[in-house]
């Protein structure tokens, strides 16, 4: 009798496994959810809209209620290590709702393609294309309905933001980088960015992160997401600090944020990359916000809502968003 077991090709425990023939298994994420034309808690409303449909490119928009005037716009890119999670996740759901109540922003929650399915760099050319996309509304073409009428009729096309957190911090990075040597449609310039918790790494451990076989998993996990990478982990997309790579003086935005967290593994070269941008002479204004005693993206997969400390970080983002 044959035997019916699946040759496996690479295995991350609890987090995703992948077979030979191609299938997938995700083992970590939190359920998808629909959008809500009103939600109960935030009074944000949200829909789900396609982007481009080769390739498959989607998003999910969230507008504060009670609009009668011109909104910043939230380009986002969730996180989950560049092969989990998804724009339409109760955890992104939940998080951005409170994030356009607070900021009174308008936002476009990017659902970019998953490793290995579509491995890197198919998610920065995903999220680079949705920002785009959302330039172009910034062309008003006469005779013409506009694409999508929340971006038309609410967006502030001088106040456009890009963030992300984990992975979507770090293609927050990587996209402002591609902002600062190619234009996007009607001229727009991205203000402001937030690289929250980034997952950024190289091949040599520094400070808080892990040692040994915990920190080999982690390159062999970078391997996974993106085999083609030229250097590996030492890649200027992960390691934006690596000699060689390209100078951070040339971020395409105003002005950066940078989030750590005391117990995140990465904190200590999130804080690095916050040091490297100040002393690369860019010329923007960037600033550095930690919270102390909280893990790795405490303020998105937090159980009880209303910690203080989640009600800092949702703060310091909003006030950033302005």
């Amino acid at each position: 009798m044959a035997s019916t077991t699946k040759e496996i090709a690479s295995d991350f425990p609890n987090l995703i496994r992948h077979y030979k023939d191609g299938t997938v298994e995700r083992f970590y994420g939190s359920p998808h959810v629909p959008p809500s034309l009103h939600d109960p808690e935030t009074g944000v409303s949200s829909k789900d809209i396609t982007i481009s449909h080769n390739p498959l490119i989607s998003a999910r928009l969230y507008l504060p209620q009670n609009q009668t005037q011109k909104l910043p716009i939230l380009v986002y890119f969730h996180g989950g290590g560049f092969c989990l999670e998804s724009a339409f996740s109760f955890i992104d759901q939940r998080y951005l709702n409170r994030l356009v109540s607070e900021a009174q922003v308008l936002a476009v929650s990017v659902e970019y393609r998953l490793a290995p399915e579509s491995p890197l760099p198919a998610a920065y050319e995903d999220c680079w294309a949705a920002l785009q996309w959302v330039a172009s509304h910034s062309i008003n073409q006469e005779g013409t309905s506009p694409k999508e009428p929340w971006l038309f009729d609410f967006g502030d096309f001088d106040r456009i933001y890009i963030g992300g957190d984990s992975a979507g911090g770090n293609i927050a990075h990587n996209i402002a980088m591609k902002a600062g040597v190619e234009s996007l449609d009607g001229g727009v310039k991205i203000l402001g960015g937030f690289v929250s918790h980034p997952g950024f790494g190289g091949s040599k451990p520094i400070g808080s992160e892990p040692k040994g076989e915990d920190f080999a998993k982690f390159c062999r996990f970078w391997n996974f997401v993106y085999p083609s990478a030229d250097g590996g982990i030492d890649n200027p997309m992960i390691n934006p600090m690596v000699s060689g790579a390209p100078s951070l003086a040339g971020l395409g935005c105003s002005r950066l944020l940078v989030c750590v967290a005391g117990k995140d593994a990465q904190r200590d070269r999130g804080v690095w990359y916050y040091d490297s941008v100040k002393e690369s002479g860019w010329r923007g204004e960037v600033d550095l916000f930690e919270v102390e005693g909280e893990e790795h993206c405490f303020h998105i997969v937090y159980e009880k809502e209303d910690t203080e400390n989640v009600k800092k970080m949702i703060k310091r983002l909003a006030d950033f968003l302005v």
